[in-house]
């Protein structure tokens, strides 16, 4: 299947189906969220946007991307969020990258965001859509992070039905500039287990869709049934 792989500067036009990849870290967050009983996340295109919009609404929390910052409840970081409760709580998310791009494919038909841990569930649910060729934003790096293109691969093979080993996939993204820079401690905001989340394959059983809620744009977990098929 012709899938098309591009940095949020080359999309050209509405992609019919788009899926957003952020691996490390906000779509491998936003599923932590999700796991954690955050109802709905509300994907916002700046810090500032953020903050107006949980304070507009009572009972919503916010988060961004580097260090912890007054009036945002947390940071982009799957370690530092795995013991959150967020039941039934909406959370605004924002990031450098991930947000801004499922924000600039917002008006496609169909817009998935996606990482390593909801990339089977990903894959099965455009299986079921009979969704044909996908467009990949690759979020990182202007395009050329291979963590997301790595990511993006994986699912479009395993969209492709049959047995798939992840081990290369992972491989690339675990030697990533990212994974390095996290590794490293070169990012603000950062849990030690921060690498180790992000690489977990099917952590979680759902894939990630967002659409337009009146003037929102709006991600939400839908449960996708295991496959026969034998993704791993």
């Amino acid at each position: 299947m012709d899938h098309q792989f591009v940095g949020i500067t080359e999309l050209t036009g509405v992609p019919r189906v788009a899926v957003v990849i952020d691996v490390m870290r906000a779509f491998t967050v936003a599923a932590w969220a999700f796991s954690r009983g955050v109802e709905r996340i509300v994907l916002a295109s700046t810090e500032s946007e953020a903050l107006a919009l949980k304070e507009s609404h009572s009972g919503w929390l916010a988060l961004k991307d580097g260090a912890p910052a007054a009036g945002f409840d947390a940071v982009n970081s799957p370690g530092l969020l795995r013991s959150r409760d967020f039941a039934g709580r909406t959370l605004v998310q924002r990031t450098t990258a991930g947000t801004v791009g499922a924000l600039a494919v917002a008006d496609a038909p169909l817009v998935l965001c996606a990482s390593f841990v909801v990339a089977g569930p990903t894959a099965r649910f455009l299986q079921a859509k009979d969704s044909g060729p996908v467009t990949f934003v690759v979020t990182g790096e202007g395009g050329q992070a291979d963590e997301d293109l790595a990511c993006a691969e994986y699912i479009g093979h395993c969209m492709a039905g049959g047995d798939v080993e992840a081990a290369p996939y992972l491989h690339r993204a675990r030697t990533s500039r990212a994974a390095a820079d996290l590794a490293g401690g070169l990012r603000s905001g950062y849990h030690p287990d921060d690498v180790d989340l992000c690489l977990e394959v099917d952590r979680f059983p759902f894939a990630m869709v967002a659409r337009k809620e009146e003037s929102l744009t709006v991600l939400r977990p839908v449960t996708v049934p295991d496959s026969p098929s034998g993704l791993r």
